[in-house]
């Protein structure tokens, strides 16, 4: 790539990391490993109210234990609402974003009365009712108007081509909560390109989400970044392993054996000749790049 490579691993600190998270974190680093760039961890506790006390340095602590530092200070969205705000100030001024009055209900009770109401990952669809005015309501949130985008296509650089028409299949997304709280979308768009990220390596579960983030990429003028989604670890449910479905906190005693789980997952061999993590991680670095087919 022309500019330095940066990429990052972004957890929510609502509890140590499991086996899932450890694969998202192992891919980002052996990633800009491969292209000799920095790898950053952001602490993605805009949510405060599911983060827990102290389960950001757990979680830095995990990481270290299995060989994963980063080559920055950590950064924490929950410092960053300033940044938030001016990006919301900017859609707002041009016209982009607007109010919204509705709750889930409101949402719910407008989709079945125009004979479209179904679920989406669980989340309804928006159908624009407050895009023409708030017609007297108080305002909860804030949202992106997506009616004037075309679907959004882009190279996922392990999953391939991807599209998504975010109009028809979301709607127009929250930026800022009917909690005060700056949604998802919004600060992490904000912050990778404040923090100059080229690429995005992350579960599958969250390709889902970049065509919301490559929308506001451009509606702020902002650099679009790679993206490369990591299969995902899942559950004796065969759902996604997390923390609201059994996910364990990673036992840090054998980080060896648990670089060398998290590998498997990610299609590395087992390298049972390397005798540390350090040995483990310098073998697996040339055969992520052979996989990926990254020119070193």
């Amino acid at each position: 790539m022309g500019a330095e490579y940066r990429g990052r691993f972004a957890p929510s600190p609502t509890g140590p990391l499991h086996t899932g998270s450890l694969v998202a974190a192992l891919a980002s680093w052996l990633d800009a490993r491969a292209h000799q760039g920095r790898w950053l961890v952001r602490i993605e506790d805009v949510d405060t109210q599911r983060c827990v006390p102290g389960a950001d340095h757990l979680i830095l602590e995990q990481l270290a234990q299995c060989g994963l530092v980063p080559d920055e200070p950590p950064v924490y969205q929950s410092k960053r609402g300033d940044l938030y705000q001016q990006a919301l100030d900017s859609l707002i001024a041009r016209g982009l974003a607007y109010p919204c009055a509705c709750t889930r209900l409101d949402i719910a009770r407008a989709l079945a009365a125009s004979g479209q109401a179904r679920e989406r990952h669980g989340e309804l669809v928006y159908p624009g009712t407050c895009r023409g005015g708030l017609h007297g309501r108080p305002a909860r949130a804030w949202r992106l108007d997506t009616q004037a985008h075309a679907p959004v296509s882009w190279q996922d650089r392990l999953l391939g081509p991807q599209s998504q028409d975010v109009a028809h299949e979301v709607g127009d997304f929250v930026l800022k909560r009917a909690d005060g709280l700056w949604a998802y979308q919004l600060a992490v768009v904000v912050d990778d390109a404040a923090q100059g990220i080229t690429d995005i390596v992350r579960g599958e579960d969250l390709a889902d989400n970049t065509a919301r983030q490559i929308l506001l990429e451009r509606a702020l003028g902002l650099p679009l970044p790679r993206y490369l989604h990591t299969p995902l670890v899942l559950g004796a449910n065969g759902e996604k392993l997390s923390k609201q479905n059994g996910a364990q906190a990673l036992d840090t005693g054998e980080p060896l054996t648990l670089l060398r789980q998290a590998g498997a997952v990610l299609g590395l061999p087992w390298l049972a000749s390397a005798a540390t993590t350090q040995d483990w991680l310098q073998q697996a670095v040339p055969l992520w790049a052979e996989r990926l087919k990254i020119k070193r």
